[in-house]
């Protein structure tokens, strides 16, 4: 009997089962930083199932925009939230050791997914009960910690409110004054506006809470501390009534 020829046949057959067993290993474990035009914060890898799903879900929510965050970069991400600032759409800070376990979890996936169907209901709700105030707002945006709790964000310029108040008052007067007065308030106008224009952050507030409903009293207040110093209208005084945010 030639037990050459079968030892060989299980070297190959070991060989071979060894080699795809690498294989699948290698698919489900390697993590590169596939970028795909994405926004990020540090370095987050993803490993190639973790990434189709990333990109199904940035293409589902289309009104947000998501920021990969690295697992050391997270506490970095929370407290700097408002240099993220995009007025564009609601931001969704979420770091990439959460983005491979929804891909793999099912129901891990649908609690998170559930959390930001809602958020789409609840930030149009919130641009409509601000009112006025939302101009003020500089970028919305959401996070959630290692438990699955989100929490919400949101970048308040105080000044633009107390801005806004001194040309509506400038307007109103304009059809009192003279026109030589007119004159001088719109070149006024024009000045601040400039200034506006070139003015620093130092007015602006990133304010964080952990519903929508307490976030848009903490942005009201926000507002409100820029208006200060003006009289506030009848109508103003109806901004920022609470509404039931629960979906």
């Amino acid at each position: 009997m030639n037990t050459n020829g079968v030892g060989n046949t299980y070297a190959a057959q070991a060989t071979a089962a060894a080699q795809a067993a690498s294989s699948e290993k290698t698919k489900l474990t390697s993590k590169t930083n596939r970028t795909n035009g994405q926004k990020e914060i540090g370095t987050p890898k993803l490993s190639e199932k973790a990434q189709k799903y990333y990109d199904k879900l940035k293409k589902k929510y289309g009104n947000m925009e998501f920021i990969l965050v690295s697992a050391d970069k997270k506490a970095e991400a929370e407290a700097n939230v408002g240099k993220y600032a995009s007025n564009k759409s609601l931001i969704v800070l979420i770091d990439d050791e959460k983005i491979e376990k929804m891909a793999e979890d099912a129901a891990y996936r649908e609690k998170y997914e559930g959390i930001l169907d809602k958020a789409t209901v609840q930030f149009a709700q919130m641009k409509t009960s601000l009112g006025s105030n939302a101009d003020s707002v500089k970028a919305f945006g959401m996070k959630f910690d290692d438990y699955g709790n989100a929490s919400f964000f949101a970048v308040v310029d105080k000044s633009l409110a107390a801005q806004k108040d001194r040309i509506q008052h400038k307007r109103e007067q304009k059809a009192e004054d003279q026109k030589k007065a007119e004159k001088k308030a719109e070149q006024k106008e024009k000045q601040e506006k400039i200034q506006e224009k070139h003015k620093t952050s130092d007015d602006t507030v990133t304010v964080e809470a952990s519903s929508w409903d307490e976030l848009l009293q903490k942005i009201n207040e926000t507002v409100a501390m820029g208006r200060s110093d003006m009289v506030q209208s009848k109508a103003e005084t109806y901004v920022g009534q609470q509404f039931d945010y629960t979906i």
